[in-house]
C-alpha cells in the first residue's frame, strides 16, 4: 500500500508541474481594435454580418478584440485570411481601393503577430506536453531493455490538429495516471524478471509431421499431411491453416522461419498466403498480421518475427481472394477434400520457432538495474531474489541516482532527486529487502513528471532539451549517446550540426521508424483497418492487398528522403513500389516476386505520385461508396495545406451517393448556391472530383458499379473534371496531378506545417508563417527535397524554442 500511495503522490505532481507550468493566464484587458482596423470593419463589413441573419454565422458587431481568447484570435485570423485571398469582402458589393486592404492586412497581421509573439515570451509557444503512448513504450524499453509491446496497455489516445503528440490534446487525468503507473509496473516486472531468473530461450524445429492434424480421420482446421507437407487449401472457413504445435507457452515475440512451396499453382502468378497469429477459436476471433508470402512450385524459405501472447498461435493459408475456393461442409476439412477440388495449396515443409528478444540481454538488464551488484536467485519467484551488498543505502543512492539521469534525459540536480532517494531510505529502514526498496524508487522516478513531461522552459531550448525534442521527433525514442554528447558539449544547438544529426539519424536503424510513425498521423495509415470494402462492389481485396498498399507508401516515402526527392512527388511520378500482388490488383503487368519493387508507370496505368496510392484512397473512402466532399477535404488539409473550416450550422451534409457523378454534382451545385458553403467547396470539390475514378478499394473505375440482383452491373460514367480556385481548369486526375506538382512551394509549405506540428507539439499558428516561409525558401535550391524539409524545420528558430 505504502508503494502504492508513494507513486500516486509522484503522479500527482505531474497534474501540479502542467498547472504551474503549462497554463498560464496573461491578464490583460480587451484591447480595442488597432489604427484604421474598426473603420474599416464598420465601412465595408458589417452591413452582411450583423445580428441574427449575418452571413456564415459571423455577427462582427459581437466579435470584440479580447485574442486572449482561442476562438476570437481563431476568428480574427479566419477574417485575416480571407481578405487577404480576395474572398472577402465581395468584389461585387463594395467599392475597396487597395491602399484601404493594405492598411486593413498591414495593421491586422501587426497585430495578430505581435500579440502571439508577447504571449510566447511569457508562456512559450508550446504547452507543456507529455510522452505519447508510443514515445512512452519506446522510453521504457530503451531506460529498461525491455522489449514487450507496453503500447497495447495504454488507452486510446486522441490526435489534435491531426497529432497525438500536440500537447493541448493531450489531458492527464487520475484515470490516465493510474493506467500510466500499470504501464510502469508491467515494464519493470518484466524487466526484474528477466534481470533476475535468466529463462532460456525457446527454439523448436517442427517437420511437416509436427504441423499437421494429430487424427488424420478428424475433421479440423489444422493442415493435412501429404506427401511429407503439411497443406492447407484456399479457402474462407475462419481459422483454417492454424497450427497448434506452434502455440506460445508465455509471451514473447518469436521468429519463424517457414519452408514451404504451392501446390496447383496458377499460371501466371503464384499461391499468396497471409501468416497470421491468434488464439484461432471462436471465443477469440481476432487475428493480427504478422506477413504474406508468395508460394511458388519449388520450396522456399520465408522469416518472420512477431509478438505472440501466450496461447495464440500461427495460422499459414492461401490468402489471395481471387483464388478458386473451396468448399467444406460442416465449417471443417477432412484429409483428402481439397485434391479432388483442384484447389490452390500451401505446402509447408517445416517452420523453426525461436523465442528471440530485442534491445538488452538479460545480462545487460541486470546490469542497467543493479549495476555491478549480485543478485542471488531463490527459485522462479523473482521477488523472493536479494541484491547482495555491503551498504544498503549507499548502494542505493548510486543506483537511483544513475538511473535518474537516463530516466529525465540529461545530468540532474541532486537536490531534485533526493525526494526519491529518501522513499528508498524510509523503505529501508522499514526493513525492505533492497531489491523491492530499488524497484520502488525506479517505479517513483518513472512516475515523475520529469521523465513523463518534457522539461522545456519558455525561450529557446537549452542543448539537452534540444536533444530529446530531435530525438522524439525522428525517432520517438529517447536520445542516444551521440546526441547527449553534443549537448554536454553545447555545441548541439548550432543549426548546421542539427542539419548533420537529422541526416545521420534518419540514416540509422532507428530512422526507418520515422515514416510509419509520422505517415501513420500524417495520412490516416492507422486507420487503414477501420473499413473494408464490399466484396460485392470491389472483388479481389484482401488483406494481402491492403498490407501491400501501406509497404507501398512507406517504401515510397523512404525513398523520397534518402534520395531527397521533390515534394512534388507526393503529387506526379512515374514509378511506384509494388510486388506482384499489388500490381495485379491494380491492373499493372509484368511484376513479380513477392518484395517491394520499383516499378516504371504507364499513362494507361493512371497513376503517379503518393496521391494516386490504394492506402490513401481506401482511408479517404468508407468501403462502400466514394464521396467528393470527404476526399477533397483530406487531400486539402493533408496535402494541399488548405484548412477546410467545419461546416455552418444548419447545413445539411452532402451523403456520398453511387448514383453517378452528375448526380453529385448536382447535389454540390445545389449545395454550394449557400454562400456559407461555398467558400469551403470552391477548395473541397476539385482534388474530390479528381479522384473519383478510384474506388473505395482504391482501383481505377471509368464508371460507377451498381449491383442489380447478383451481379454487377456498370452505371453513370465518372466525369473527374473540374475547376481550381487558381481557375486552372482539369479534365481528369492526370492534368489534375500536372498543376498541383507545378507548384512544389506550396506543397513544401504544407509539408512543414506538419512536421512542426508533429515535432514541436504546437500546431503552426499566424505569428509562425514568417519562419515557415523562411524554412521553405531555404529547401529551394535543394528543388524541395522532402529531406531537406525535414532538416530545415529541424534547424529552425520554431523547433529550437519553447
Amino acid at each position: 500500500m505504502c508503494m502504492m500511495n508513494s507513486s500516486m503522490k509522484i503522479l500527482l505532481m505531474s497534474v501540479w508541474f502542467v498547472s504551474c507550468h503549462c497554463h498560464s493566464v496573461i491578464a490583460a484587458d480587451s484591447p480595442k481594435l488597432p489604427g484604421e482596423m474598426g473603420k474599416f470593419v464598420e465601412n465595408h463589413c458589417v452591413a452582411c454580418h450583423e445580428g441574427e441573419a449575418a452571413e456564415a454565422g459571423l455577427d462582427l458587431t459581437k466579435l470584440n478584440g479580447q485574442l486572449e481568447n482561442q476562438a476570437t484570435l481563431d476568428r480574427w485570423i479566419r477574417i485575416f485570411d480571407r481578405v487577404h485571398n480576395g474572398e472577402m469582402p465581395p468584389k461585387e458589393s463594395h467599392d475597396i481601393t487597395g491602399a484601404e486592404l493594405k492598411t486593413f492586412l498591414n495593421q491586422s497581421g501587426k497585430w495578430l503577430n505581435d500579440f502571439q509573439k508577447e504571449r510566447w515570451s511569457k508562456i512559450g509557444r508550446v504547452q507543456g506536453r507529455r510522452l505519447t503512448n508510443l514515445q512512452l513504450e519506446r522510453s521504457l524499453h530503451q531506460l529498461l531493455g525491455v522489449d514487450i509491446p507496453l503500447e497495447s496497455l495504454m488507452p486510446e489516445e486522441q490526435r489534435t490538429a491531426g497529432f497525438t503528440t500536440v500537447a493541448n490534446g493531450q489531458p492527464m487525468s487520475h484515470f490516465q495516471l493510474e493506467e500510466h503507473l500499470k504501464v510502469v509496473d508491467a515494464a519493470l516486472d518484466n524487466a526484474f524478471q528477466r534481470a533476475i531468473l535468466n529463462d532460456q530461450l525457446f527454439k523448436k524445429k517442427f517437420d511437416a509431421k509436427g504441423l499437421v492434424r494429430k487424427n488424420p480421420k478428424r475433421r479440423t482446421r489444422e493442415p493435412e499431411l501429404i506427401d511429407d507437407f503439411a497443406v492447407t487449401w484456399s479457402s474462407r472457413l475462419i481459422f483454417y491453416g492454424r497450427i497448434p504445435a506452434t502455440t506460445a507457452r508465455k509471451d514473447g515475440w518469436y521468429r519463424f522461419t517457414i519452408r514451404a512451396k504451392s501446390l496447383n499453382t496458377p499460371k501466371d502468378h503464384g499461391v499468396w498466403c497471409t501468416v497470421r497469429t491468434g488464439k484461432c477459436v471462436s471465443s477469440a476471433p481476432l487475428l493480427n498480421w504478422v506477413g504474406a508470402l508468395e508460394a511458388t512450385d519449388r520450396v522456399q524459405e520465408w522469416t518472420f518475427e512477431t509478438w505472440l501472447p501466450r496461447g495464440s498461435m500461427l495460422e499459414v493459408r492461401p490468402g489471395d481472394d481471387t483464388l478458386k475456393m473451396g468448399r467444406f461442409q460442416g465449417g471443417q476439412v477432412g484429409t483428402g477434400e481439397g485434391g479432388p477440388q483442384n484447389l490452390p495449396g500451401v505446402a509447408m515443409e517445416s517452420i523453426v520457432m525461436e523465442e528471440i528478444h530485442y534491445g538488452l540481454d538479460d545480462e545487460g538488464i541486470r546490469e542497467t538495474l543493479f549495476g555491478d551488484l549480485k543478485v542471488k536467485a531463490k527459485g522462479k519467484d523473482w521477488q523472493q531474489a536479494q541484491l547482495q551488498s555491503t551498504n544498503h543505502k549507499a548502494d542505493a543512492k548510486r543506483l537511483m541516482l544513475r538511473f535518474a539521469e537516463r530516466a529525465f534525459r540529461r545530468p540532474i540536480n541532486k537536490e531534485d532527486v533526493q525526494p526519491f532517494i529518501d522513499l528508498v531510505f524510509n523503505e529501508l529502514d522499514a526493513k525492505t529487502p533492497l531489491l523491492a526498496a530499488l524497484r520502488t524508487g525506479y517505479r517513483a522516478l518513472l512516475c515523475s513528471p520529469r521523465f513523463l513531461y518534457f522539461e522545456e522552459p519558455p525561450g529557446q531550448l537549452d542543448d539537452y532539451a534540444l536533444a530529446s525534442r530531435l530525438s522524439y521527433f525522428l525517432w520517438n525514442a529517447p536520445p542516444d549517446e551521440e546526441l547527449l554528447k553534443l549537448a554536454e558539449s553545447k555545441i548541439l544547438s548550432s543549426q548546421d550540426e542539427i542539419r548533420r544529426q537529422v541526416r545521420r539519424m534518419l540514416n540509422e536503424p532507428q530512422g526507418k521508424t520515422f515514416v510509419k510513425d509520422f505517415a501513420a498521423q500524417w495520412l490516416d495509415l492507422s486507420e487503414i483497418d477501420f473499413t473494408t470494402p464490399d466484396r460485392r462492389l470491389y472483388p479481389g481485396f484482401d488483406v494481402i492487398v491492403q498490407q501491400s498498399m501501406l509497404a507501398e507508401t512507406e517504401t515510397y516515402l523512404e525513398e523520397m528522403i534518402r534520395k531527397n526527392l521533390s515534394v512534388s512527388l507526393l503529387i506526379d511520378s512515374k514509378y511506384t513500389y509494388l510486388n506482384e500482388r499489388l500490381a495485379r490488383f491494380y491492373g499493372i503487368k509484368n511484376v513479380s516476386s513477392d518484395q517491394m519493387q520499383r516499378v516504371s508507370l504507364k499513362p494507361e496505368d493512371h497513376r503517379g505520385g503518393l496521391l494516386t496510392h490504394g492506402s490513401i484512397m481506401k482511408v479517404t473512402a468508407n468501403g462502400t461508396t466514394t464521396s467528393p466532399v470527404l476526399r477533397g477535404v483530406w487531400v486539402s488539409e493533408r496535402l494541399l495545406g488548405v484548412e477546410i473550416p467545419p461546416p455552418p450550422a444548419g447545413v445539411a451534409a452532402i451523403e456520398p451517393d453511387i448514383r453517378g457523378a452528375k448526380t453529385i454534382r448536382e447535389m454540390l451545385e445545389k449545395h454550394k448556391s449557400n454562400t456559407a458553403c461555398a467558400s469551403c467547396h470552391v477548395n473541397i470539390d476539385p482534388p474530390g472530383f479528381a479522384l473519383e475514378n478510384f474506388d473505395p478499394a482504391g482501383r481505377w473505375r471509368e464508371r460507377y458499379i451498381k449491383i442489380k440482383g447478383r451481379k454487377r452491373v456498370p452505371g453513370t460514367p465518372i466525369d473527374a473534371s473540374h475547376e481550381l480556385p487558381s481557375g486552372e481548369k482539369f479534365k481528369d486526375i492526370k492534368q489534375f496531378r500536372s498543376i498541383v506538382a507545378a507548384k512544389p512551394a506550396e506543397l513544401a509549405e504544407n509539408v512543414a506545417k506538419k512536421l512542426v506540428s508533429y515535432g514541436t507539439g504546437a500546431p503552426v499558428t499566424f505569428a509562425d508563417r514568417t519562419e515557415i516561409e523562411e524554412v521553405v525558401t531555404r529547401t529551394s535550391k535543394n528543388n524541395y527535397g522532402l529531406r531537406s524539409i525535414i532538416e530545415e524545420v529541424a534547424a529552425s528558430e520554431l523547433f529550437r524554442t519553447k
